[in-house]
């Protein structure tokens, strides 16, 4: 097997399944765990994604095409884009208790939510690779701390839509199954086209930022409190500063 292709395919488990198997861990957890360790993970969560975008796929992108000033837009449209789609599907953002999320309707919203956006890890962690293994490194990291963030919050959505424990892992598990043949997909597809890569790294990039800015920032907010802000901060430096030194150690060399 081609060595990259088997990094790849190691993120790609280890960013849906593994994912999924210490998601599954947090929800067996007393509720008093949960809440302390939930928000703390939230906090890293936002720090890793906000640094791989700004510090590793940006700047990655940039250099790697030939007039920077195009990679800008993309990013805008990006975010643009996943707010509609956001709009669209509701997966994640409802904060009244009464909306669809919460009702027995969302179950198949979140699956189905999960199984587009996990298709899209899959994607990026391909991109990632192909422009240099650092950058690749740096991504499939992001996505596997994204993702536990994202399925432990989809855990509660799931129970309280009244799935049971075991149903609820079974269906994540299913719907976090698209990332592999994803990555592989996206590895041959990607291989001839890869003047593509740079612009759908830019899109990744937007997805990042729109993800820790719109879902994880405002759960964030719920917790008030010098105590917390200093916690918070300091979670999300440090998930900024080992993204940093990933990407200073490893030189991104290609």
């Amino acid at each position: 097997m081609d060595k990259m292709l088997g990094w790849i395919i190691l993120f790609s488990v280890l960013g849906s399944f593994g994912a999924i198997l210490a998601a599954g861990a947090f929800v067996f957890f007393g509720e008093k765990h949960q809440d302390a360790l939930i928000p703390m993970l939230i906090a890293f969560a936002t720090g890793v994604l906000l640094a791989a975008a700004f510090l590793g796929l940006i700047p990655e992108a940039i250099e790697a095409v030939e007039e920077p000033y195009l990679i800008m837009p993309y990013i805008l449209g990006g975010i643009l884009f996943f707010f509609i789609m956001e709009k669209i599907i509701i997966w994640r953002n409802c904060r009244d208790q009464a909306c669809e999320v919460h009702s027995h309707a969302s179950g198949p919203i979140i699956l189905l939510g999960d199984a587009l956006h996990n298709l899209t890890d899959g994607v990026v962690i391909a991109a990632a690779f192909l422009l240099g293994y650092n950058l690749g490194i740096v991504a499939g990291i992001t996505i596997i701390v994204h993702e536990l963030a994202h399925e432990t919050g989809d855990f509660g959505v799931l129970l309280h839509s009244g799935y049971s424990k075991k149903k609820a892992f079974t269906y994540n598990i299913i719907s976090s199954s698209t990332t592999i043949p994803a990555a592989i997909i996206a590895y041959f597809l990607l291989g001839p086209f890869q003047f593509i890569v740079p612009f759908l790294l830019a899109i990744s990039a937007a997805s990042f930022i729109y993800i820790a800015l719109s879902d994880l920032t405002p759960d964030l907010h719920q917790h008030f409190g010098l105590k917390y802000t200093i916690r918070q901060f300091l979670l999300m430096t440090a998930g900024i500063l080992i993204m940093f030194a990933l990407l200073t150690l490893g030189g991104q060399n290609h």
